[in-house]
């Protein structure tokens, strides 16, 4: 990159608005240049992607089906799933099966691995993209925390499930898709799961999108011994309906820099088609780039070894998996 790109990407950056919103997005696409999508080609390999029924999820899964992918749409509402199936089939010519998958419930997660594996015993990428900022406390009928379940336990037990098949594929990727939010919260496994009297959607949101991005950190070494890279990316502040039926305010504040579904879902096609050498294990991307982890020495501190582990032990634990053995890093 040139230094006067540089310069500009780490000024959006410490802006955090700049860099977060559709200024910053256009901004590195016009200085860095950025490679057009349609220049990576996916056929013959396959994509599962889940929450592919609206929002980034939608606009991805309609663009990894115009690269040629095998797609594999993880959703809750199957009917739902095969309108956007008969859409990119219809559009694109791509293969598209539908898994049904409530990534808050253990046992449809269990049911939708046995699906994927059977449709695909060789998968390129699985991104776990599914998401939703709960107004109020719900519990599982697992005794999970509902926003703890569906972001941090059900992708990862759906990762451990399908990596048989993610060893499969030299090259193969995981990619978590998070939130900028989770800057805002320290990674606390203790007190990762709020109770109904104390649950505020927002920061439970935040903690458990925080929760991921040290998740990832953590494991990453681990997969990649075992040939799969694993990596975060966040989208920056993209219009979604959910975003604004969730932060009707904020939406409101920001609607005028707010990014595209398509800005916001760019980095997460374009880690899908890069070659796995560019893959900075662990790392946690923006707009094509590895970002910092952390923004606050608050939440730095907390994010100590000590206590990621305590973060595997926790995911274990609640997804009923036993320790992987070489999990951690190297």
């Amino acid at each position: 990159m040139r230094r006067g790109a540089q310069l500009l990407d780490r000024a959006l950056e410490a802006s955090v608005v700049g860099s977060f919103s559709r200024i910053g997005y256009l901004a590195r696409r016009r200085t860095q240049g950025f490679e057009p999508l349609s220049a990576r080609r996916l056929d013959g390999r396959t994509v599962a992607i889940t929450g592919a029924t609206s929002g980034l999820g939608n606009w991805a899964a309609r663009r990894l089906g115009a690269l040629g992918a095998h797609l594999l749409l993880l959703v809750r509402d199957t009917a739902r799933g095969e309108a956007v199936a008969v859409q990119i089939r219809a559009r694109y010519g791509a293969t598209v099966d539908v898994v049904e998958a409530d990534l808050s419930d253990l046992a449809s997660v269990r049911r939708a691995a046995m699906a994927v594996a059977a449709l695909a015993p060789r998968l390129h990428a699985l991104i776990n993209n599914a998401g939703a900022l709960l107004p109020s406390y719900t519990q599982t009928a697992d005794g999970i925390e509902t926003t703890v379940a569906t972001h941090l336990i059900g992708p990862y037990l759906l990762t451990r499930l399908l990596l048989p098949q993610l060893e499969a594929v030299p090259g193969s990727r995981v990619i978590v898709v998070t939130s900028g939010g989770m800057y805002t919260q320290p990674l606390d496994v203790g007190h990762l799961q709020m109770t109904a009297s104390t649950f505020r959607g927002a920061a439970a949101y935040a903690r458990a999108k925080r929760a991921q991005v040290s998740l990832v950190a953590h494991c990453a070494p681990a997969l990649k011994r075992r040939g799969v890279s694993l990596v975060a990316m966040h989208p920056g502040w993209a219009y979604t309906p959910g975003m604004a039926a969730s932060l009707p305010t904020f939406h409101r504040l920001t609607a005028p820099i707010l990014r595209t579904v398509g800005e916001g879902a760019d980095t997460m096609v374009w880690l899908a088609t890069a070659d796995p050498d560019t893959l900075a294990q662990g790392a946690l991307w923006l707009d094509r780039r590895p970002r910092p982890l952390h923004r606050l020495r608050r939440t730095a501190a907390s994010d100590t070894r000590s206590e990621r582990r305590r973060l595997v032990e926790l995911c274990d634990r609640l997804s009923g998996e036993p320790p992987l053995a070489d999990t951690g890093p190297a």
